[in-house]
């Protein structure tokens, strides 16, 4: 049976063109409850958003169109398959102005409307026809018949039947200060009806039912997917495109995502993420933000698609590219393989974070809009890679590789840039840069990064040949595209960098801390925070704190110099990594030993138990580092850390369980301390409570409170001409010279205080 064109009443009317006649509508048993007036605030905004545009047609707008309402005809009942909503709504409609203009009394076909799913909704819906309110009845409809009394008790828990109520109160609130006669009349006018659809009556298909379960998502509430495809549908009928959406949201966009689908062999959830990443562009490219107050996808559509804003034909053009860029061009997998990549030893720019994906597509199809916690799944830094790689696809665009992968290194160098507040400009000026290639366009990124692009731009302009050198060495995890802490010189480049991918592989860590301490003073200070920060021996992060430049790079200076000692070093000394990292260390040991030199550098490349601070954080004294030192493992020091002079002396005298764990009482695992670095930090005696402490002239010991020990105490230290008593206590001198100002020791306070603290637990204290 060939489809026409009908509205609610006007399906019940004979018509000339064929034999069909529909006397009644009975929604059946395989349907769902009424669901446009239950209360939650997705419905809640369908209900509304769709009450509107009746509203509109009904009063000052055009007519509108309700796609399609399938459906078997037996015997002069037509039975729903899809369109089950909208013609309860239709049906609930017409009552209401039946009955408020007073003609409802009369035999009308259309009240021939009743639910099959239970014989409550089927009795509701004849009740209301027979029994209308007053035309004037003021107040809440819902509990005017509510109050009736053909109003049965059990209907109140009836889904049907109390969405029924919610839809009428609607539809109240919403048209009962119009001209109902005239509302009336353009509802049933047959010549040009304000509301209507596509009747389509199925026959030779099978029985319903079985048609019914071969249709996708039928019997379910509808997806956020197929209400945003039908309004998004009805969003853009104002435009040429209207009929080619259309075509292409069911077929060749939903081919495209087909790849993607997930474990429900659907696609509802990978086109919502696609769309929503679309939507925020488009907001952005208008300069909006989005709120953190959760709106519905089909109102942030109208406000860029309708046709009150005056870009809807710019938005509407970047949707279709957005889709046809992939949907008509090749693999999309095979393209971004071409750009980026997730492994080292692989071509291409690094992705870099936790579980990167080189499907940038995919992913944000995948996890666009999620969160944990408070932090994008699908990162800011991703969303302008994919959206450049997007901007590539649909201008065609030159020298795509190098521009993606200067815009890699730019988002890793910006995490304070990259907030959502700054997406506007972020969008604006990588599409530029896209385009044009100028890095000038990049004003709100690093700037310290764009500096340090421009360097390797004139660089790579001079000697194009040791590109994929310096390639290899911004994808280092460490750097990710940073390279302020290097002398780009074309004579060492690559030997450098063979040494850097070597040296700092995880593996090295706890002994590159010390290597390149023992090549120079590499650490960045804050020094009026008196902080000073190494690197570490498990986390990468640090690293970067260290190497990568946050600052000016003017603040790298000292680090550039000894790094590229360092790998000079190590490019001239073949052999295995370790080898070469211990020999420098055995080096610079002996050289300081050597001229009796044992500063506070010596104490921390030797002992590499002085280096076991995660953080590579120490605080020192009076603003500088020296013989007095806390080494953080976390990053404030409002949390246990060590004293790495104190802990060296523990770990040298064979960690014994006498001295006090205050972090684990009994736990043996040597001095811990918190507060401030400023406050004294003495190592303990559990049994005697002496303490001990390293100061600059040698190492502090502090005798016991009681008595006995005291005495045994003294006796120990009176056998040693090293252990002095002083105006502020007693002290274990360590024999010093002057140095460059400073008194810098000649042995080795460590293993003195070492020896001392056996001959104190030897004694009993």
């Amino acid at each position: 049976m060939k489809g026409y064109p009908t509205s609610y009443a006007g399906m019940f009317q004979q018509r000339r063109d064929n034999d069909l006649e529909i006397t009644s509508v009975v929604i059946p048993l395989i349907q769902r409850d009424f669901a446009q007036g239950r209360l939650d605030p997705r419905v809640n905004d369908i209900r509304s958003t769709f009450l509107d545009a009746l509203h509109q047609a009904l009063t000052d707008g055009r007519p509108i169109g309700l796609d399609f309402v399938y459906g078997e005809v037996n015997d002069g009942t037509f039975e729903p398959l899809d369109g089950q909503q909208r013609l309860t709504t239709l049906f609930l409609l017409h009552w209401y102005l039946a009955f408020r203009t007073g003609r409802l009394g009369d035999p009308q076909p259309w009240t021939k409307f009743t639910y099959a799913t239970r014989p409550s909704a089927r009795l509701f819906c004849e009740r209301i026809v027979e029994n209308p309110p007053p035309a004037d009845v003021s107040g809440c409809l819902s509990s005017w018949i509510t109050n009736q009394s053909w109003y049965l008790h059990p209907w109140r828990s009836d889904p049907t039947i109390q969405s029924m109520l919610v839809m009428l109160d609607a539809i109240a609130t919403r048209f009962q200060d119009d001209d109902l006669d005239a509302t009336w009349d353009r509802l049933t006018g047959e010549a040009e009806p304000a509301v209507w659809f596509q009747l389509l009556p199925i026959d030779e298909m099978g029985s319903a039912e079985d048609l019914y379960i071969k249709m996708n998502s039928r019997g379910k509430p509808l997806t956020e997917f197929e209400t945003f495809k039908a309004r998004l549908g009805q969003m853009i009928e104002h435009t040429p495109r209207a009929s080619e959406f259309g075509h292409k949201i069911d077929g060749a966009w939903t081919d495209l995502l087909w790849e993607y689908r997930g474990d429900n062999d659907i696609v509802d959830d990978e086109f919502m993420k696609y769309f929503d990443f679309v939507l925020e562009v488009c907001e952005w490219r208008e300069d909006r933000i989005r709120s953190d107050t959760p709106i519905r996808p089909e109102r942030r559509a109208q406000e860029l698609f309708g046709e009150d804003n005056p870009r809807h034909r710019e938005h509407l053009a970047f949707l279709f590219d957005a889709f046809d860029v992939w949907a008509d061009g090749p693999d999309i997998q095979a393209t971004f393989g071409t750009f980026f990549t997730t492994a080292a030893s692989t071509p291409g720019i690094r992705l870099f974070g936790v579980s990167p994906q080189v499907n940038l597509f995919q992913s944000c199809c995948e996890r666009y809009g999620e969160y944990t916690g408070r932090t994008r799944t699908y990162s800011l830094a991703n969303t302008l890679l994919l959206y450049a790689t997007l901007i590539h696809r649909i201008h065609e665009t030159e020298d795509a590789a190098r521009r993606l992968r200067r815009l890699r290194n730019l988002n890793e160098a910006s995490p304070d840039e990259l907030r959502v507040e700054n997406m506007p400009k972020l969008i604006a000026e990588v599409e530029e840069f896209m385009r044009s290639g100028s890095l000038n366009a990049l004003a709100t990124f690093n700037q310290n990064q764009v500096a340090d692009e421009h360097s390797k731009q004139e660089f790579l302009a001079e000697h194009p040949e040791l590109e994929p050198v310096i390639e290899r060495l911004e994808d280092q995890p460490i750097l990710r595209g940073a390279l302020a802490a290097f002398d780009l010189d074309a004579a060492t480049a690559a030997a450098r960098v063979a040494a850097f991918e070597a040296a700092f592989a995880p593996e090295h860590w706890p002994a590159l801390t010390g290597a390149l301490l023992a090549i120079g003073e590499y650490q960045r200070d804050l020094a009026d925070w008196d902080y000073h920060r190494f690197g570490s021996r498990r986390t990468e992060g640090v690293w970067r704190e260290v190497l990568v430049d946050r600052g000016d790079r003017a603040s790298l200076a000292r680090a550039r110099a000894v790094l590229a000692s360092f790998l000079d070093t190590l490019a001239a000394s073949p052999g295995p990594v370790e080898a070469q990292l211990e020999a420098v260390v055995d080096k610079f040991v002996a050289d300081r030993v050597a001229g009796a030199k044992l500063d506070w550098r010596y104490y921390l490349v030797h002992y590499a138990c002085m280096r076991e601070g995660n953080s590579g954080i120490y605080y020192g004294a009076d603003h500088a580092l020296g013989y007095e030192l806390t080494m953080l493992l976390k990053t404030v020091q409002r949390s246990w850390y060590r004293d790495p002079y104190l802990y060296a002396i523990w770990r040298e005298s064979g960690c014994p369980e006498e001295v006090t764990d205050p972090r684990s009482p009994g736990g043996g695992t040597g001095p811990w301390f918190i507060g401030y670095s400023t406050h004294p930090r003495w190592m303990r005696l559990e049994r005697s409570q002496t303490g001990m402490r390293s100061v600059p002239g040698g190492i502090a010991v502090q005798a016991p409170a009681v008595e006995e020990h005291r005495t045994t105490f003294e006796s120990v230290c009176r056998q040693h001409t090293h252990v002095v008593e002083t105006e502020i206590g007693w002290l274990l001198a360590v024999a010093q010279q002057q140095r460059d100002g400073n008194l810098v020791d000649t042995e080795d306070r460590v293993q003195k205080a070492a020896s001392f603290l056996r001959e104190l637990i030897s004694a009993g204290l």
